[in-house]
């Protein structure tokens, strides 16, 4: 199959190509910065720096990643705008290159992520779950809804809303690991807040289950079965690391350093991959214990 990505060289985009590559997918990619792709994605990628250089290679599948980083910094008016325009602009464009096309793709797998849902408490958060309606939300629902607009030109739109991604060189891991090795890690908060969390490995491998699904269609959650509180994730990533949890970062000083961003990572949702499981799929990683060790004892 002719799969074009955006987001290819990012943390889920890497390692889904070398998985799609070897599987004898032919690859098209876009990156602002072709040259410094290459070394990072498999021999062969067609490398273009816009969605649009590929109306004529008629992608058969698109697998949408791009966004600006959404946990980083203070939350200014000009960086929640970037925040929106990064998600809805290139699925825009994706829309138009499948209006455009010849042939057009068959099937859209989008991004988009757990924030749909906004802060849920501790209540089971399933697809059908209504939304909370803030910022995190207002980003994927714009973003699902340009996505959908696909379905327009005949192609199957399929929504991952992906929780916290886990392995080492990356994601929310990246940012923990040094302070809890060094013992300095903690709570957030009060550490009630759930964190549903999914191991790389089973990311890549949900995107690729819903890219051969043909009957799969609509919003995913992309987590594990067994979301974790704030507080229990601590304590499982210190008890994995062998090193004390006991300093955590008040809630007065998130939100005092980071402003309406902090509520990042203040709150949170209990969120089940009920439709996935539905459909048969099967977690390798289904409990936190299990995938820090496997990201931790073999890396």
């Amino acid at each position: 199959m002719r799969i074009l990505i955006t987001g290819a060289t990012g943390f889920i985009g890497q390692p889904l190509c070398r998985e799609l590559a070897d599987k004898d997918h032919e690859l098209l990619a876009v990156s602002r910065s072709p040259d410094e792709a290459r070394d990072k994605l498999p021999e062969g990628t067609d490398i273009q720096a816009n969605i649009s250089d590929f109306i004529d290679a008629a992608p058969e599948a698109v697998i949408n990643l791009a966004g600006e980083p959404i946990a980083e910094g203070r939350w200014t008016d000009e960086k929640k705008r970037r925040i929106v325009e990064s998600r809805v602009d290139i699925t825009r464009a994706i829309v138009e290159l499948c209006g455009k096309a010849e042939n057009p793709p068959n099937v859209l797998v989008s991004a988009s992520a757990m924030g749909y849902y906004g802060d849920q408490g501790d209540r089971e958060v399933t697809e059908d779950t209504p939304p909370n309606h803030e910022f995190v939300h207002e980003i994927c629902d714009r973003w699902e809804s340009e996505a959908r607009k696909a379905e327009a030109c005949g192609a199957r739109v399929a929504i991952a809303r992906i929780g916290l991604v886990l392995d080492q060189g990356g994601g929310m891991l990246a940012r923990t690991l040094t302070p809890f090795k060094l013992g300095l890690g903690g709570r957030l908060g009060d550490g009630t807040q759930y964190m549903p969390w999914i191991h790389r490995e089973d990311m890549v491998r949900v995107l690729i289950f819903l890219l051969e699904r043909d009957e799969l269609s609509g919003p995913f959650n992309a987590s594990a079965p067994n979301p974790v509180t704030n507080a229990e994730f601590t304590q499982a990533l210190a008890n994995a690391l062998h090193r004390p949890a006991v300093l955590p970062a008040p809630a007065i000083a998130l939100k005092l350093a980071f402003g309406e961003m902090s509520r990042l990572l203040l709150t949170g949702a209990k969120m089940l991959p009920k439709r996935l499981e539905e459909a048969g799929f099967e977690f390798r990683y289904a409990e936190l214990k299990e995938a820090l060790a496997e990201i931790l004892d073999s890396k």
